[in-house]
């Protein structure tokens, strides 16, 4: 009877029993990782929705910045495409500094090399060029050449102590400024929303007649815009210029998507320095 009882005690699982534990545990890995798939995708899905987010603030912030620094008068804009390629730029010229002149040679008493200033708080740097009253977008992208009359020269030293500023050779401006303010400038600053879904930096390129383009010297400063550049309806930057009522007034409307998911800005950016 005892050889019985323990043979009876010792015996294993039945294929049925395995099976059904087999089943059950089946079962429960299944759920259980369905759930941590789950929260995989919405982690990774947020996190790339954030991603977009912080990079369009950065984005709109860092142009809404330095638009409202601009010069009066320089901000312009362009569209087009290259080799299928579609974009819509807007440029404009930075203020390195600005305060108020005493006496600068003015058309038409006689051209002069010097001039008298007041000192900016950034002071100045004779690398920069001397602008006075900028009125349209040639007076601002066109360099005056020594001995004739301009609205822009280039600046070969400045004296602190005295104000006193000499140019390259004799100049003289064009136009006095109502308020006897003159700019301190150096070179555009471009952004460029491009067909690749990108928003590109362009600078360090001067002064030229003619608005540029983009190329390859570009710093990415945003991804993900679906805006339709081959529409005008859709572009991203509408323009209204300077006029007797109102300074110049920037609207961006990019559009961003991720995942699926879509935003766009309505932001507005007034430029409100006057020459």
């Amino acid at each position: 009877m005892v050889r019985l009882i323990n043979a009876k005690t010792s015996r294993g699982f039945t294929l049925v029993e395995m099976v059904t534990v087999i089943i059950i545990l089946g079962v429960l890995v299944l759920g259980v990782s369905s759930f941590v798939v789950l929260g995989t995708r919405i982690f990774v899905e947020s996190t790339s929705v954030e991603q977009v987010l912080a990079q369009s603030r950065f984005a709109i912030e860092r142009m809404t910045r330095e638009l409202r620094n601009a010069l009066p008068n320089s901000l312009r804009l362009t569209s087009g495409d290259t080799a299928g390629v579609f974009y819509q730029c807007v440029e404009f010229v930075p203020i390195q500094a600005s305060a108020s002149y005493v006496d600068l040679p003015f058309s038409p008493s006689a051209s002069s090399n010097t001039g008298i200033v007041f000192t900016p708080s950034q002071g100045i740097n004779p690398a920069h060029k001397l602008l006075v009253y900028p009125l349209t977008n040639s007076h601002v992208y066109t360099v005056t050449s020594p001995g004739s009359d301009g609205r822009l020269f280039d600046v070969s030293s400045f004296i602190a102590a005295t104000g006193v500023v000499t140019f390259d050779a004799a100049v003289r401006f064009a136009e006095s400024s109502p308020i006897q303010r003159y700019y301190m400038i150096d070179d555009a600053v471009s952004y460029c929303f491009e067909s690749a879904g990108e928003l590109r930096r362009y600078a360090n390129y001067g002064l030229n007649s003619v608005q540029m383009t983009p190329n390859t010297n570009g710093v990415l400063m945003a991804e993900n815009i679906t805006n339709n550049l081959s529409i005008p309806i859709d572009a991203p930057i509408r323009l209204t210029g300077t006029n007797l009522v109102n300074n110049a007034m920037l609207q961006l409307a990019p559009r961003f998507s991720v995942n699926g998911q879509a935003f766009q800005y309505q932001h507005q950016v007034q430029v409100i320095n006057v020459p």
